[in-house]
């Protein structure tokens, strides 16, 4: 059965299935016509109660902006559930939450059935998140107009480790922040570089070992370098600064 997501927005067109929409081509947009994924906006709007369908409101206490109301998005949410049988995940896309990992995005991708609630002004009601319970998370430390393309990311990120998603089966364990085979402890690595045709581009050649044939010594170069490379650029990855295992 197809993995759903269903998406609580303001904004429920930029989540089109169809093409220029983002989601619409590419990985997510075959997997989709394949039946391997399915998405479904709703529009928060919907839901208020309000005759100019207002699903915002100035804070109490003053200060900019507005925040989203309780009341249209807690019964957004119970309308969106009613949808499909199966129990959705919540998730809610915030700068305040914690931070998407490949580790998260691995346990989220063998779910079926995933709700993502993209805030927009200011905020949203401390108390409808306390009664709703989401699973809060952050795409980094910044801030976006809405959560909107952060749930894009994290959707085009799960579904691309769905089975049958990839053309290569191999892909989705061979990039940056899988778990690296023989990197001591199952740590995970930035990618090694890639290179393709021709061999020589403006005096410049392919690493020989690549074209050795010698899958074995390939695969060392390879991890040699994802190591190489992650000590460089991410050390964070490296517990308490600790060499290559």
């Amino acid at each position: 059965m197809a993995i759903r997501f269903d998406i609580l927005t303001t904004f429920p067109e930029m989540f089109s299935p169809d093409p220029p929409a983002a989601l619409a081509v590419s990985i997510p947009g075959r997997a989709r016509s394949a039946g391997l994924v399915e998405w479904h906006a709703t529009d928060i709007r919907a839901y208020s109660r309000d005759k100019h369908r207002k699903t915002d409101e100035r804070p109490f206490g003053g200060g900019p902006g507005m925040v989203m109301m309780c009341q249209p998005l807690w019964d957004a949410v119970a309308g969106a559930e009613a949808l499909d049988p199966r129990p959705a995940a919540r998730i809610l896309l915030t700068p305040q939450g914690e931070r998407l990992h490949q580790g998260m995005v691995e346990e989220l991708a063998r779910l079926e059935r995933i709700l993502l609630i993209a805030g927009h002004y200011e905020g949203i009601d401390e108390r409808v998140i306390e009664r709703l319970a989401p699973r809060e998370v952050s795409l980094g430390d910044y801030v976006l107009s809405g959560g909107e393309m952060a749930a894009m990311v994290l959707m085009d990120a799960v579904i691309r480790l769905i089975p049958g998603a990839l053309g290569d089966g191999e892909s989705a364990v061979r990039e940056s922040f899988s778990v690296a085979d023989g990197a001591g402890g199952g740590r995970r690595l930035l990618d090694c570089p890639q290179y393709t045709r021709p061999r020589t581009w403006e005096s410049m050649e392919v690493p020989e070992v690549l074209t050795s044939g010698d899958h074995e010594r390939i695969a060392r170069w390879r991890l040699e370098r994802m190591l190489e490379r992650t000590r460089a650029r991410r050390p964070d990855l490296f517990p308490n600064q600790e060499g290559a295992g």
